[in-house]
This record gives structure tokens, C-alpha cells and sequence, in this order.
């Protein structure tokens, strides 16, 4: 599996490069953007044990028929079967790939307005796209007065905010319960690129996003958690800005959308990774109203949501490749071309 690891590993190293180089050059710390939960050495073992409980005790439970006398020989049976040598290298790995990336994405995100001077650029034109887009309309407005403000903005924030739990729950179904460990690789793998192009996407064109830009756009919106939400990351970014040193973390930046970018790549890879249909409905529905979210609630300008889509597809096939999935029927399909001791190359993966 060297093929299969090789560039997510190298990916997360130089990731991690880039932010440590970053703020060593502007005399700042990297920061634990979760630092809440406790220091990155004791959370990060946590993450991949939690992985280990949450296969174990509800399977084990399952195929135990809760009866507590076979709760060990079935958990020892399941240990055997399921965690694999190759296994517990996807798990470990995985995890502490996406970790990386992650916090260094955060970090480097937060370095943003230093790097580029506190420079909004951007903002006015891609708005001014969006006019033109809908003949001189701005596109918050007109879904406002579609779907309203009341209703539709609490439902749309449960939705949108359902994006921070579910990265990291989703790293962990796919390294933990991928038919092909294959499977695994690919989704972190293509996760870490998409982190990673969305942080040069940054760099390349500032923006704020609209609710930033234009906030009278959306005064009229119910006060819900993404309301919260963007409050709190509005003082968050003055704050850092003026304290540096103070231990926050800015974390404003508009282009590219990678709440789009991650969802739809998450809906490509169940698509070409997961059997059940229900799933697959679940999941690209999912997309589509998260990508209707970040208008409504004015997180991102169509551009940022253009330019999400192609990171996803980008990083969708860039991860396939480094993993060794073959695409067949023009990109309709694929399969692995890569396999282990204990799980076969399948030549049907739908």
C-alpha cells in the first residue's frame, strides 16, 4: 500500500512545513485551533481510539445479541477479522494525516491577513459577478425573498453547521469501515488536497465573503448559530488582527468555498465507493443544500462556490490516482487497482 499513503504522508509533511516556515517568518505561533478540547498529544491518540470504539462496541453488541456473556469472544472475533495490520495503518495514519493538514490549514488561514496585509481583494468584483449573474439582482436577496427569513434560516443553519462534526466523523468511517482499505486512503488522501488547494485558493484572491462585505444583506435573516457563528468570527478576526500574540485564530476568508468543496467530494467518493443508494441520496442531498446555504446565509459569492466544486473534482481525482483506482466507463466507475493480505482487488466497486 506505499502507493497508496505516499502522498497523503507527503501532502501533511509539507503542509505542516508551510504553516511552521509561515509563522516562524512573521515571529507568530502555531495555534491549536481546537486547544479547548484539551493539547493536541492527548486528543489526536483520542481521535483514533475513538475510531477503535465506535467499530468495536456497537458491532460487538450487535453480533453479541447484547447478550453480555459472548460480549468478549465476539469482540475478540471482530478485532481479528476487521483490524488488520493494514487496517490499524489506514486508521492511524488517517487520522493524524487529516489532523495535520487540518490545524496546519487552520494556521495558515489565520496567517492570511498578515501575509497579504489585511487586503480585502476581491470582494467588490466577484459581488458585481453575482449581479450580473441574476441581471442586476443580488442573489441573497432574491433567495430571501424565495424562501424567507424565518423558517428556512433556522432549518438552513442546522444544515450548514452539521459540516463541522461531520469532516471529522466522515475521515473516521472511511478509514475504519471501508470494504477496500483502498477506499480509505483515497478519501483522506483526496480530503488533504482539497484542505490544502483551498488554502492557496485563499492567498490567491483575499476575500472577506459577502455577510462580511455587505452585512446589509442579510440583517433581515432570523438569529440562528450560523448568525452566531459569523458574529463571533467577525470579533475574532479584529481581535487576532490587532493582538497577534493574544491566542486567537482568524479564521475569515471567502475564496474558495470549501464547505462546497468537501462536500461534494465526500458525495463523489460515496458515490464510487458505497453500495447502498440510500446513502448516496442522503449524501448528495446533503451537498445541494449545504451549497444553497452558503448564498443564504451569504458565506460565499458564486465564484467561491464554482471554484469549490472544481478543488472537490480535482482533489477527487488527484486522490483516486495516488491511490490506485482505476476509472472506467469515461470516470463513470472505477476500482481498485490496489489491495492488501486480507481484503481482494474488487473489479466492481459500485
Amino acid at each position: 500500500m506505499r502507493r497508496a499513503y505516499t502522498t497523503m504522508l507527503t501532502i501533511t509533511v509539507c503542509m505542516f512545513a508551510l504553516a511552521y516556515f509561515t509563522g516562524r517568518s512573521l515571529g507568530y505561533p502555531l495555534r491549536d485551533p481546537d486547544g479547548f478540547l484539551g493539547p493536541a498529544w492527548v486528543r489526536a491518540p483520542l481521535l483514533i481510539l475513538g475510531a477503535f470504539v465506535a467499530d468495536i462496541v456497537p458491532r460487538t453488541l450487535w453480533r453479541s445479541r447484547f447478550k453480555p456473556q459472548q460480549f468478549r469472544a465476539e469482540a475478540t472475533l471482530l478485532i481479528r477479522e476487521h483490524w488488520t495490520r493494514e487496517r490499524i495503518q489506514l486508521v492511524v495514519l488517517g487520522v493524524l494525516s487529516f489532523y495535520v493538514t487540518y490545524v496546519s490549514y487552520r494556521n495558515l488561514k489565520n496567517f492570511l491577513p498578515f501575509v497579504r496585509g489585511g487586503t480585502r481583494s476581491g470582494d467588490y468584483e466577484l459581488h458585481k459577478f453575482d449581479q450580473w449573474l441574476f441581471f442586476g439582482n443580488d442573489l441573497a436577496v432574491l433567495l430571501h425573498d424565495l424562501l424567507g427569513t424565518g423558517i428556512a434560516a433556522h432549518v438552513l443553519s442546522y444544515v450548514y453547521l452539521i459540516f463541522l462534526p461531520l469532516v471529522p466523523i466522515s475521515v473516521t468511517i472511511w478509514v475504519v469501515w471501508s470494504r477496500n482499505v483502498s477506499f480509505g486512503y483515497w478519501y483522506v488522501t483526496a480530503q488533504c488536497i482539497c484542505w490544502t488547494l483551498g488554502t492557496a485558493s485563499y492567498y490567491m484572491i483575499p476575500t472577506l465573503g459577502p455577510n462580511f462585505a455587505f452585512p446589509w444583506l442579510y440583517t433581515d435573516l432570523a438569529q440562528t448559530g450560523v448568525t452566531s457563528l459569523q458574529e463571533s468570527l467577525w470579533f475574532g478576526r479584529w481581535f487576532t488582527i490587532d493582538n497577534p500574540l493574544g491566542g486567537g485564530v482568524q479564521s475569515v476568508a471567502g475564496f474558495a468555498s470549501l464547505h462546497v468543496g468537501v462536500t461534494l467530494l465526500m458525495a463523489l467518493v460515496t458515490q464510487y465507493t458505497v453500495r447502498h443508494r440510500a446513502i448516496k441520496v442522503l449524501v448528495w442531498t446533503y451537498m445541494g443544500i449545504t451549497v444553497l446555504a452558503t448564498t443564504y446565509f451569504g458565506w460565499h459569492y458564486v465564484a467561491d462556490d464554482i471554484f469549490g466544486a472544481l478543488i472537490a473534482f480535482t482533489s477527487f481525482y488527484l486522490g483516486g490516482l495516488a491511490t490506485g483506482q482505476k476509472f472506467d466507463e469515461h470516470g463513470r466507475h472505477s476500482h481498485p487497482t490496489t489491495t492488501t493480505s486480507s481484503v481482494p482487488v474488487e473489479s466492481d466497486a459500485r
